[in-house]
């Protein structure tokens, strides 16, 4: 018999932990190879574990909602063959204290947190990292009720204490009496993120937030307390479009086993566009901009709760038509089932989100940090135009529609916004209505 170090796998750029949720199988039990062992929530995607082996579970190393940093061992695996181990179970906690000091080095040595205090109290490294960029001391985190397991400190615990610390420390005036006056401003401002308390009457009901909703949430938040959001909108006479993929639809499915929609059509247009202004495909670190090498195209998608989630497309500028349609299908249907990789939303530079498909006639969308634009696409509609001949104007019936374009002004300024959506509005406007896929 020997034994088998199952590992958090890798999960894409900028995942360097994730939270158990849920263990599918028991210690005793035998695993088949490729089979799901356990259920990971990150902060941008939930997935399963597989096996790598066959063989009998026999030891697990973490609990449910306990933080493992990519690397670490979450259990152990019998097989069958080759010669027992004995030390595996000495060197799985050796391998995950490895990963958290790699973490903790990370961070500022100044304020870094042990993963146990004095009284041996467990830390997690999202708790310990998040204290020492917030200058959490040791005996303020000792003094945090935590809601957690065995009342361990959970990430809600130590945002909630840092949210409402700003309130505490009026003891602490006396000391700051001969420092300049500025210096307590920041903490006087804390109480404003402080939310209304809202009144609950007998008829109401209380929804808890899902684990995405609250994401969710604290995302979009984080992203208007960053950037100075300014949105730009053009109208797009698409008729050349809705008409030649009334033609060709049929043909295509029936060539290409897909369906073609107007969406791989709009995000061809942005790609070529971004390829001619590429300081749309960029994000701000502080001073400085990282103009990104590759167009990964985000596009936003309903989920069947009501949330969203943004696949990425990677490397859209290279795609063609079909290879477009085909790639934008199987991440709109994976989505719908809960079935993408946490690479499938990793690494987007630039989010295109249709609101038109809820008959919104235009959006003002909020940026999906770390990017600094985002696209909405407005329903198309038939309306009355003015058409311009050679032989005079006249009015006629077209497709038109809105497209509305968010942009952070930081760095991004209404000359660019404005000539990137009317570039975008050109190159739908130019479609060759007898053009071929």
């Amino acid at each position: 018999m020997a034994r088998f170090e199952l590992k958090l796998p890798k999960m894409g750029e900028s995942v360097a932990e994730a939270t158990i949720t849920s263990w599918l199988k028991e210690v005793g039990e035998t695993i088949e190879l490729d089979e799901a062992i356990v259920e990971i929530a990150t902060d941008k995607v939930d997935s399963e574990v597989p096996s790598e082996v066959e063989g009998v579970l026999v030891e697990r190393l973490f609990d449910v909602d306990d933080v493992v940093a990519v690397g670490a061992t979450i259990a152990i695996i019998e097989t069958e063959g080759g010669e027992a181990t004995t030390e595996v179970k000495e060197e799985a906690p050796a391998a995950v204290a490895e990963v958290e000091k790699t973490i903790e080095k990370a961070v500022d040595t100044k304020t870094t947190i042990e993963k146990t205090s004095a009284s041996g109290k467990f830390f997690s490294p999202l708790v310990r990292n998040i204290a020492s960029e917030e200058g959490v001391s040791m005996e303020e985190l000792e003094a945090i009720a935590g809601t957690g397991k065995d009342q361990r400190v959970t990430k809600n615990d130590i945002l909630a204490y840092i949210k409402n610390r700003g309130n505490a420390p009026k003891a602490e005036a006396p000391k700051a009496a001969a420092k300049p006056a500025a210096a307590p401003a920041p903490k006087a401002e804390a109480p404003k993120a402080v939310a209304t308390p809202v009144s609950v009457n007998g008829n109401d009901e209380i929804i808890e937030m899902s684990r995405m909703g609250k994401m969710i949430s604290h995302h979009m938040t984080a992203s208007v307390q960053t950037s100075a959001h300014v949105q730009s909108f053009i109208e797009v006479d698409v008729t050349n479009i809705v008409n030649w993929r009334n033609k060709v639809k049929n043909q295509f499915l029936a060539r290409e086993g897909e369906k073609i929609t107007f969406t791989p059509i709009f995000m061809e247009a942005v790609a070529k566009a971004i390829k001619e202004f590429p300081l749309i495909n960029i994000s701000v670190d502080g001073d400085k901009i990282i103009k990104r090498g590759n167009i990964n195209l985000g596009m936003a998608a309903a989920l069947p709760d009501g949330n969203l989630i943004v696949p990425v497309i990677k490397n859209a500028d290279q795609l063609n038509l079909v290879g477009m349609t085909k790639t934008i299908n199987d991440l709109a249907t994976r989505a719908r089932k809960g079935a993408l990789k946490p690479d499938d939303i990793q690494g987007g530079t630039y989010t295109v989100t249709n609101v038109g498909s809820f008959g919104s006639v235009f959006g003002t969308p909020i940026i999906n940090q770390p990017q600094v634009a985002i696209l909405a696409l407005g329903a198309i509609r038939k309306v009355p135009a003015v058409i311009e001949t050679p032989e005079g104007d006249f009015i006629g019936i077209r497709h038109k529609m809105f497209i509305s374009h968010s942009y952070d002004h930081r760095v991004v300024n209404g000359a660019l916004g404005g000539m990137f959506i009317k570039r975008v509005k050109e190159l739908l406007e130019a479609w060759d209505v007898n053009a071929d896929f």
